[in-house]
């Protein structure tokens, strides 16, 4: 996928969100905002994709759920394909970002996501 993409996933082996506990599918719902709200915000994209994937070859696997951003600049570059078609695309052309360009994304991701959490704790406190 393209720099910027996240990918949220439980600690615990599921393959999908029917077998979510009732912890993890309330923790779920602010995660994937505040995931999005990262990725919204590093990457500026027109449209912010969140999609869940759990396949392997012929079964589950386990859940994955990809938090994408979607530039104009993204869309070009694969003939203004959108959602799944696009998504199928880039795992096809199997283009990967530059490493040093992914390590920088996720330093500042982890930084937001620190500024995030430490927003919430205050306005719970």
């Amino acid at each position: 996928m393209n720099l910027g993409t996240l990918i949220v996933g439980p600690r615990d082996h599921v393959v999908a969100i029917a077998e979510l506990d009732d912890t993890a599918a309330a923790e779920l719902g602010p995660l994937l905002r505040d995931t999005a709200r990262v990725v919204e915000t590093l990457c500026r994209p027109e449209q912010t994709y969140v999609c869940m994937w759990s396949h392997s070859r012929d079964a589950r696997k386990h859940l994955h759920i990809a938090v994408q951003p979607v530039t104009a600049e993204v869309r070009a570059r694969y003939g203004g394909l959108r959602s799944e078609q696009l998504q199928a695309r880039m795992l096809a052309d199997g283009d990967e970002p530059d490493i040093t360009e992914v390590e920088q994304f996720c330093e500042r991701a982890r930084e937001l996501f620190r500024a995030i959490t430490d927003s919430s704790a205050a306005h719970r406190s």
